[in-house]
């Protein structure tokens, strides 16, 4: 599960907030965290504010779950002296977003995850983001990097390409692990054999998306179906304004943290407030 990052109405980051949800997570099933990913609003955090969370979370969780720590970017050289000076206590592997903006082609994707494999001091995951990153990172370029790096684990896949993951599967080492990147997608990805998913919408509900999500590696889907559609509603309204703007509404309902979000992200419309509002209540 990716957690958001809690700010307080004047920005500055709510570790109270970050706590409540942490234990909130870990008492609703799930099974490992994800901190300082695309939802916990990384791009607009100090390196210092960084290093307070990782450690702060680390302390937190208290090994309860296996910990991710989100370390990417855009310039390799940049990400290797983040892992460099990165404090892995507590952590168990790192998932790193394709670099976004100057949009490398394939060999570029490929070499930039060579040397961050080469550097990391813990496992590493792929992030595949196309609609955030503008560029794919091939199923050819995934299991070439899958093939010859053993501590590249797996990839997050959130391109939406049923075909690239059918080819991933079909030809990935046996451990690497596909995961999905996107809820609404989570359950016919797993009964194509993803393991699993990095969520958003399990901050709000991870009791509920965690027994869906069960129930799919166990390949009870008729049971696991009902669960899916409860939610795809509100998961439709946490992404229609933005995310995390709408999970961390959602969080609101639920007293764990303010809505605020730091620009140049905004928080949803009042009218998007009030649909999340009436969703979290129907799932209450």
């Amino acid at each position: 599960m990716a957690l958001v990052t809690p700010f307080n109405d004047d920005s500055t980051i709510d570790f109270q907030g970050l706590e409540k949800l942490i234990n909130f997570q870990i008492e609703g099933g799930v099974e490992y965290l994800v901190s300082l990913g695309t939802t916990g609003e990384t791009a607009t955090l100090s390196q210092e504010e960084k290093k307070a969370v990782w450690e702060f979370t680390a302390n937190v969780v208290d090994k309860r779950v296996p910990l991710v720590a989100g370390i990417g970017g855009n310039s390799t050289n940049n990400i290797i002296r983040d892992l460099q000076s990165f404090s892995a206590e507590g952590y168990d592997a790192v998932l790193s977003v394709s670099p976004y903006y100057n949009k490398p082609n394939q060999e570029g994707i490929y070499l930039h995850y060579k040397a961050i494999a080469e550097s990391s001091p813990l496992p590493v995951i792929l992030y595949n983001v196309p609609g955030r990153t503008g560029s794919n990172i091939s199923a050819e370029t995934t299991l070439r990097l899958a093939h010859d790096f053993n501590n590249i684990i797996g990839t997050k896949e959130a391109s939406g390409n049923f075909e690239q993951f059918s080819f991933i599967l079909k030809d990935k080492p046996e451990n690497f692990l596909l995961i999905s990147g996107d809820d609404p997608v989570a359950l016919p990805m797993i009964a194509m054999g993803a393991a699993g998913v990095i969520s958003v919408v399990a901050n709000a509900c991870p009791a509920i998306f965690s027994r869906m999500i069960r129930f799919c590696l166990e390949e009870r889907f008729k049971e696991a179906q009902p669960l899916h559609l409860q939610l795809v509603q509100l998961i439709r309204l946490l992404f229609i304004d933005g995310s995390p703007g709408g999970v961390k509404s959602a969080l609101n309902c639920l007293d764990i943290c303010s809505k605020t979000v730091r620009l140049p992200l905004t928080g949803v419309s009042e009218d998007t407030f009030k649909k999340i509002q009436h969703e979290m209540e129907k799932l209450r």
